[in-house]
């Protein structure tokens, strides 16, 4: 029999810690919707997160981390364009694939050699990556189903299966958007909240990890082109 408790409970967090490093799997609160969470270093907890969806191996797991400093290890260099994106975004409704770290030895699925990473804006589950770690975070549904916005709804399509439900009230932010960066440009895997044309934008600046740089003004003659919604479809690929 699951339980439920609410976020703001005294214990809530450490319930969610201990189940989570039981290896069992946790109904959670982000900034999109409610996800379903496991630690994403033990292989039978992942696995059985495919099993709670019904979903394919094929569709690798998402990570969440803290902070982007733990992108060390986790991936190798994407560039420049990566950095802008992590500057501009980060922590928010953002997923970047990565090229994964070659030492990695988590199972999230056929990741062809990439990881999905995302540093969520939500205070509770950056609080669990700090005591447990980076988790594998997908939406609390079935294939079939819709992610949904309420714990309510991800217990009458998860039921049982999930050993935690944490009560955070209606999540409505809507799926994060998917940008590819495994390859140093940035290329839309799917749309969602952030635009197209706001990844573009933010992808053509200057930054380090965490920190615009700032330069000059340009003057009327070097003004930048309109980054067009058009030109990021012509790279998007197939959604994730």
């Amino acid at each position: 029999m699951s339980e439920t408790v609410g976020v703001d409970e005294p214990r809530a967090a450490e319930r969610a810690v201990e189940v989570l490093r039981e290896g069992q799997l946790v109904v959670l609160p982000t900034d999109t919707t409610y996800g379903v969470a496991a630690d994403a270093f033990q292989p039978a907890a992942t696995q059985a997160l495919f099993a709670v969806r019904n979903a394919s191996r094929d569709t690798p797991l998402p990570v969440f981390i803290r902070s982007p400093r733990q992108l060390i290890g986790l991936t190798e260099d994407a560039g420049e364009q990566a950095q802008r994106l992590v500057a501009a975004f980060w922590p928010g409704p953002l997923t970047m694939v990565f090229t994964a770290g070659e030492a990695l030895t988590w199972d999230l699925g056929e990741t062809q050699g990439t990881v999905a990473i995302r540093l969520p804006a939500h205070d509770f589950v950056q609080e669990l990556i700090a005591a447990v770690g980076p988790l594998a975070v997908t939406g609390a549904n079935t294939v079939a189903t819709l992610p949904p916005s309420t714990v309510a709804g991800a217990r009458a399509v998860l039921g049982d299966r999930v050993a935690l439900y944490v009560d955070g009230g209606r999540c409505d932010g809507g799926p994060s958007t998917i940008v590819d960066v495994s390859r140093g440009g940035a290329e839309v895997l799917r749309r969602g909240a952030v635009t197209a044309d706001a990844v573009f934008e933010a992808a053509s600046g200057a930054t380090e990890w965490g920190a615009p740089t700032p330069g000059p003004e340009p003057g009327p003659e070097e003004a930048p082109e309109e980054a067009s919604e058009e030109s990021v479809e012509e790279a998007s690929g197939e959604a994730r």
